[in-house]
């Protein structure tokens, strides 16, 4: 006997109070919008620049013990890593330590750096630095337009891989949705202020990929049923297909979620703004899919008529009429 989380024949109306939801997405957008015109994004270094320093050590590299040396400089945004490399021997620990500009300067300052320098030393005496080198605003602003690009250039192939396989009502909704996904996303790490780098970036584009596959597995099947219930209404339709996929969309963010939340409490400081940024992802991709997605579906409507083609076919092949 199986273990049935989700019963396979429900029935749960989606679209009773869809005029509610839609006007929850709309507001959650609105304070997302107002949060960051009002605060802004708490950059990391990859945005606002700063001075990485490269470490190597004969000892262990203790990513702990580095920050708290660090810690009681005051240095704000400092980013510690341990580099691995198949071609380092056993007594070359790397790490990278990475620390933010202080105060709008391109580049942390020689003073500032021979306390870093001596910070690290007290817990590994033996410690060399190899290199260092600072990024400047200028190459950070570039970064934070190309990863607008990128956001904007992976929605706008969604907007058309979806026109092209179904129809403009669908690569509407689908738009519509991981936009809802991706402000959203903003608007919760502005409002909280967290970390915001080019691992978040990876983030939003992943739950792009996330809600976008959630999207089209709910509209292949509405497809299907609006083909299979001509004369059903298109509420009906979309009811009975989003209940249809609910187990497997279910199952899926259930599973994923899993992962997770074991990355959250497991994996450290250095990805922890990423898998936040996913958790959430997960939860409001898998909302905007029915929610948002479809809902946008049923106040376009759409047309039934894709197999009509195909029936013409079949008929002049038979001799029959359609």
């Amino acid at each position: 006997m199986r273990l049935r989380v989700i019963p396979d024949n429900t029935s749960f109306d989606f679209f009773k109070h869809w005029k509610l939801w839609f006007g929850i997405s709309g507001l959650l957008i609105v304070l997302a919008l107002v949060s960051f015109g009002a605060r802004g994004l708490n950059y990391g270094i990859d945005f606002r620049g700063g001075t990485t320093i490269r470490t190597q050590s004969t000892e262990h590299v203790d990513v702990g013990a580095y920050r708290d040396a660090l810690s009681a400089l005051g240095l704000g945004d400092v980013v510690i890593s341990e580099v691995f490399d198949p071609s380092f021997g056993p007594d070359q620990n790397v790490a990278m330590v990475r620390i933010q500009a202080q105060d709008e300067v391109a580049s942390v300052t020689p003073e500032t750096i021979a306390q870093v320098e001596a910070a690290l030393q007290s817990v590994s005496p033996d410690i060399e630095f190899v290199s260092v080198e600072s990024v400047g605003p200028k190459v950070s602003g570039e970064l934070i337009w190309t990863a607008v690009e990128a956001v904007v250039l992976a929605i706008g192939a969604v907007l058309i891989y979806i026109w092209l396989r179904f129809e403009w009502q669908f690569a509407l909704g689908a738009v519509l949705a991981l936009v809802h996904d991706v402000v959203l996303t903003i608007g919760v790490f502005s409002e909280l202020q967290m970390k915001f780098d080019l691992t978040t970036i990876a983030a939003l584009l992943t739950i792009v990929g996330y809600s976008l596959n959630d999207t089209v597995v709910v509209f292949d099947r509405v497809r299907e049923n609006l083909i299979k219930y001509k004369k059903t209404d298109i509420k009906d339709v979309l009811n009975l297909s989003i209940n249809e996929t609910l187990s497997r969309t279910f199952m899926t963010s259930f599973t994923t979620l899993l992962a997770l939340f074991a990355l959250f409490a497991l994996g450290g400081d250095v990805i922890r703004g990423f898998v936040f940024a996913m958790i959430w992802g997960v939860f409001v991709g898998t909302y905007s899919s029915v929610f948002v997605a479809s809902t946008v579906l049923l106040w376009l409507g759409v047309k039934r008529d894709w197999s009509k083609p195909d029936a013409e076919v079949e008929a002049k092949k038979t001799g029959t009429s359609v």
